[in-house]
């Protein structure tokens, strides 16, 4: 495949933007403000960020509007075509599984390191596939499985690496890094859920990527507004509760640290922009080039996201990261069918020489 210069724009801007989101998400966890009550402490607000997430999804839906209007006399294009005759609400389940997962993802995220983070979400392979075969009655075959175990023991070193090192210059507990390393795992089994259903009940209507993701934005939204109000008034453990209220979330204590703090703003700015962006370039690279490349991408971006959070200070080198991250990206690249087949070119190679052989013998 020839990569034309449109193409190469889209990866910068997958690897870009993916990388912006989660920096940009862990850099407002560690920015201090002054919150309702006067006293300056550090932005943990992950529901008020899960907030932010769904308003970038819904630009994705005003994007998709602005192209279908302004194309839909002149051909159409690609990002819009699809069907228009469907019911949006098929949609709500999923935009449920996100809201479930990504404010998990997003409490985790505050208790471990970005690199970490998205090292783990790579175990949605492994939830993904078992799913797939109690619902969608999918076989898993040979390839998969090796990846499946790359993955599963890339993690593995992953997570006792985070567990075992604990240096003078770790920013983050040993019970905070299990912790946030557990529920990014939890997360990672909601959003295989999503993902299923997806296959299952939105795949074969057509929907175009761009306007689906913008519809589970607005329905992701509108049902955490409503729960931003009721977790103002649930108490929550004092481990994972840090605002004045002692409650799941104090949005208007999050609003406040926001107005408080002109930096702060920015990196809340930088999650709703990048996320829209990069859902935009993501289902782009998809259609352009192959979910293999945006696999790939998606690669390069933990990678990025990891050097980075070592460049910053967020968190130390372990060289059994390394280990784990080239394992896991090994399970992936196998799973997704990215490798080279050493068994299929070695029989086609054993057919060419039976062949020439035969060939000789006949003369």
């Amino acid at each position: 495949m020839e990569f034309t210069r449109y193409h190469k724009f889209l990866a910068l801007m997958m690897v870009v933007t993916g990388s912006i989101n989660t920096l940009s998400t862990n850099w407002a966890d560690q920015i201090k403000s002054k919150g309702s009550d006067g006293e300056e402490r550090k932005f943990n607000h992950p529901f008020l960020q899960a907030a932010c997430m769904f308003l970038g999804e819904i630009l994705c839906l005003l994007t998709f509007k602005l192209i279908y209007f302004k194309t839909r006399n002149s051909g159409g294009h690609p990002l819009t075509s699809g069907s228009q005759d469907f019911n949006p609400f098929i949609l709500m389940p999923a935009a449920m599984f996100d809201l479930v997962g990504t404010s998990i993802m997003y409490i985790g995220l505050n208790l471990t390191y970005p690199s970490s983070f998205q090292m783990f979400r790579g175990s949605i392979i492994v939830f993904v596939a078992v799913l797939s075969t109690t619902f969608l009655n999918r076989q898993i075959i040979k390839r998969e499985w090796y990846g499946i175990l790359n993955v599963t023991l890339g993690l593995i070193i992953v997570g006792v690496t985070d567990a075992s090192y604990q240096s003078p210059g770790e920013t983050k507990g040993r019970n905070s890094l299990i912790t946030g390393d557990l529920l990014i795992i939890v997360a990672q089994v909601v959003s295989a859920c999503q993902m299923v259903y997806e296959e299952k009940y939105v795949a074969g209507l057509n929907i175009p990527p761009l306007q689906a993701v913008g519809w589970e934005g607005i329905f992701g939204f509108s049902v955490l507004s409503v729960l931003l109000v009721a977790f103002y008034w649930i108490p929550a453990p004092p481990h994972f509760s840090h605002n004045p209220n002692g409650t799941i979330e104090d949005a208007i204590d999050g609003l406040v640290q926001i107005g408080n703090n002109p930096i702060l703003l920015c990196a809340v700015l930088g999650t709703i922009v990048s996320i829209a962006f990069f859902n935009f370039s993501g289902i782009s690279v998809t259609k352009e080039m192959s979910a293999t490349h945006r696999m790939i991408l998606d690669s390069v971006r933990t990678l990025v996201i990891w050097l980075f959070s070592i460049g910053v200070g967020w968190q130390v080198f372990h060289w059994q990261h390394v280990i784990g991250f080239a394992i896991l990206i090994i399970g992936m690249c196998g799973y997704n069918g990215v490798l080279p087949d050493c068994s299929a070119r070695r029989s086609q190679s054993d057919a060419v020489i039976h062949n020439e052989a035969d060939r000789l013998e006949e003369a």
